[in-house]
């Protein structure tokens, strides 16, 4: 007996002399913060970001965090942590001697780390001085939590401490204290939580991940009703109350409520803020008021996926690569997720105010938690046709009238190489002479060729840049001019030079910077630079309604029933992968490309005018549902009308047939002077060569005149058609500068 007690003697000395030592000297040379910087500590703040209208939409930060002082915090959700983290915490000094005891007992039995015992303050301690204290399960880590949290309760009161740790402790979804997770996780501020939700608010620190209440619902309900049961049996919280709260149903917010508005939208404006203000973006929370719509938004996304869904379930003939959905649900199942290149087809959407160059609506992609690639301003894709309307735009300022004769004739270009090129029109056919207005309508590729060639490459380039698209267009040979990739929000941004008469507005995305105190730090400034005249902007407004109503996007936007005033194009590449289509009215700009990530051909037969612009038409039909629609463009008063014979762009004679004759319109000096040498009493209705004059028709056969306004109409002598399902889409002619091209497919 003797001998085991002096072993008794001796070992209890030991171990209680070595936790003295270590704890005296776990925080020697410094080892341990001091904790006089919480005298005047803030944690850092997140910046947050409002929509035009002043609502909130995101944060940006690297803790997403919004401070609240602890009478604003409720007593439920107060309660609800102390019983679940520290239920003696009013009672100890920062060390709960009970469950040091109990954890270590378990652990014994457990034969290791099963269970731990830090307190509120404890759990404060590593929370505030992560870069001092690791994450590790050590014993000199917890020596150091407990010695630091020792000196914490030494110096301040239970409540300033139990304030810090609530504005403090991370509970997933990247929200960190109760007031942001509570707004992620609810859409609504910690004041007016109920006892569920405050309950489900104290699951998360065992657990933030596994406990989300978005990932695992059923996994968080769990948890949130054992939490609700420990406040019944402390007395916290009545029978009935926790009866209740345990059968109260998830109800989370909205994403619009919690901050999940327009991710890509987001990250475009934070990158802008980033190379501003550095990390002083990501501690001092700045206020950033956007441009964002967040109604414009709502529909562009909704648009896009709807019609990117409906091509996936082959709507629009076989599609043969994997959807979406399908995607979702292998990786799901572990087989695949987070791939580089999504392998499901993928879409990007702008909209803008053309005036401003504010961009009230941003997709950048179908899902940004698999994919944050932002397809409108990092990808660099080709235009297809909607690349020719800053051809004609050339042609417009080079003084080229919308009645100029170009040829669509077969042509061999000689590429130097030994090889040769011989482009086509999709429909593998010819119409010979034909007036600039119509090619551009139709989207004919051999005339738009010779026309590109006419001009010059460089004139085509140097408009190009002076449209915006900033990517090096390839300078040689001329067949090439377009063919460069552009980024798809460049794109439509310089479709703001037709929808605002000539002056092109580059996109922007804040309207101010505010710091915490209000003041302003920031207003950037709309960059406008003059393109067009007037005069030569409303020509190619003009023409480019003519492509709406009566061209390549006649069934999937006028004959789908958006009869605002509009222009547009569609675009498509020649192998299929791109496929665009942008639009414009006097006050807003949308558009949109699809495509997948790694360039294939989407399906036979994609063009932009079947695929792309029926989104355009459900964006626009919704967002002018809830706003008034603008006038149509008002025609400059220097541009002159004339009656002309289109198959000549001569002056009308008294002998031209009634079916070749249009009103055309032009800028002062470039209106044709002398009649029509071609017809006469004695040529009836053939042309020089004998050949019967063929009508202007539009994709459903009826008969166009282009009357006073620009707006192409049926001629009396056949009614307007009214067919009870749209017309199929022509084939939108792919981008006619690239060079070899295969011989299309039917």
């Amino acid at each position: 007996m003797r001998s085991a007690l002096v072993i008794f003697t001796f070992g209890t000395a030991f171990v209680f002399g070595g936790l003295y030592s270590s704890w005296v000297l776990v925080c020697r040379d410094e080892e341990c913060p001091s904790i006089d910087v919480l005298e005047d500590y803030t944690p850092r703040q997140t910046s947050k970001l409002y929509a035009a209208d002043g609502r909130f939409i995101a944060e940006i930060g690297l803790e997403r965090r919004t401070l609240v002082p602890l009478r604003d915090i409720p007593k439920v959700v107060r309660s609800a942590f102390q019983v679940t983290e520290d239920k003696r915490f009013y009672e100890h000094a920062g060390i709960d001697w009970y469950r040091v005891i109990g954890a270590g007992l378990r652990n014994l039995r457990a034969g290791g780390y099963a269970q731990g015992f830090s307190t509120i303050t404890m759990q404060l301690a590593r929370n505030v001085f992560p870069e001092r204290i690791s994450r590790e399960k050590t014993l000199v880590r917890k020596l150091k939590e407990a010695k630091v949290a020792r000196a914490i309760e030494a110096k301040y009161s239970k409540d300033k401490i139990l304030e810090l740790y609530l504005n403090q402790i991370y509970l997933g979804n990247g929200a960190y204290g109760v007031e942001t997770a509570s707004q992620r996780y609810f859409g609504k501020s910690v004041r007016d939580l109920n006892l569920a939700e405050a309950a489900t608010l104290a699951a998360l620190p065992k657990g933030p991940e596994r406990y989300n209440p978005r990932k695992y619902p059923d996994r968080s309900i769990q948890r949130r009703n054992t939490i609700v049961e420990l406040l019944r049996r402390e007395n916290a919280i009545s029978n009935e109350d926790a009866q209740l709260a345990k059968a109260f149903p998830l109800k989370l917010g909205s994403k619009t409520e919690s901050g999940e508005v327009a991710p890509y939208f987001v990250e475009w404006v934070r990158r802008q803020l980033d190379a501003q203000f550095g990390q002083q973006l990501y501690e001092q929370g700045l206020k950033v008021y956007t441009t964002l719509d967040i109604e414009m938004q709502s529909a562009a996304e909704r648009a896009l996926e709807s019609q990117l869904r409906k091509i996936e379930a082959g709507e629009y003939g076989r599609y043969i690569h994997m959807s979406y959905e399908q995607y979702v649900a292998r990786a799901a199942s572990g087989e695949q997720g987070n791939a580089p290149n999504s392998p499901y087809l993928q879409g990007s959407f702008v909209a803008m105010d053309p005036r401003t160059g504010a961009v009230r609506a941003l997709v950048g992609g179908r899902d940004f938690d698999d994919s944050k690639f932002n397809r409108a301003t990092q990808a660099l894709r080709q235009p297809g046709s909607t690349f020719k309307p800053v051809v004609y735009a050339t042609a417009i300022q080079n003084g080229r009238p919308a009645s100029y004769i170009l040829d669509d004739s077969p042509i061999v270009r000689d590429l130097g190489n030994g090889q040769t090129w011989t482009p086509q029109n999709y429909d593998l056919k010819f119409e010979g002479p034909i007036p600039l207005r119509r090619a551009l309508m139709l989207s004919r590729n051999i005339p738009t060729i010779n026309l590109g060639i006419e001009l010059g490459e460089q004139s085509v380039i140097e408009m190009g840049h002076r449209f915006g698209l900033s990517t090096d267009i390839p300078p040689y040979p001329s067949i090439h001019i377009g063919s460069a990739d552009v980024y798809p929000i460049e794109m439509i941004a310089a479709y703001s030079a037709f929808a605002t008469l000539g002056t092109r507005a580059a996109p922007i995305g804040i309207v101010r910077v505010e710091n915490a105190k209000g003041d302003i730090l920031w207003e950037p400034q709309s960059v406008r630079s003059q393109v067009l005249s007037p005069e030569e902007a409303w020509l190619m407004v003009d023409m480019l309604k003519d492509v709406v109503q009566h061209g390549t996007a006649f069934s999937s936007v006028w004959s789908a029933g958006f009869h605002i005033p509009s222009g547009g194009k569609t675009g498509t590449t020649n192998d299929g992968t791109d496929v665009w289509y942008i639009g414009f009215t006097a006050d807003l700009v949308a558009g949109l490309w699809m495509g997948l990530d790694r360039p294939q051909k989407i399906k036979a037969n994609a063009q932009g005018g079947l695929l792309a612009a029926p989104a355009f038409t459900a964006f626009m039909k919704e967002v002018y549902g809830r706003k008034p629609a603008p006038p149509d463009w008002p025609r400059p008063e220097g541009i002159l009308a004339r009656e002309i014979d289109r198959t000549t762009a001569k002056l009308k004679n008294p002998f031209c047939p009634t079916n070749v004759v249009v009103t055309e319109f032009y800028i002062p000096g470039t209106e044709p002077i002398e009649e029509c040498p071609v017809h006469s009493p004695f040529t009836n209705l053939s042309d020089s060569t004998g050949a019967q004059q063929a009508p202007l028709t539009d994709t459903t056969g009826a008969i166009v005149r282009v009357t006073t306004g620009g707006v192409g109409v049926i001629q009396p002598s056949r009614p307007t058609p009214q067919p009870p399902k749209p017309a199929p889409t022509p084939r939108d002619t792919a981008n006619p500068f690239f060079a070899p091209i295969v011989k299309p497919e039917r």
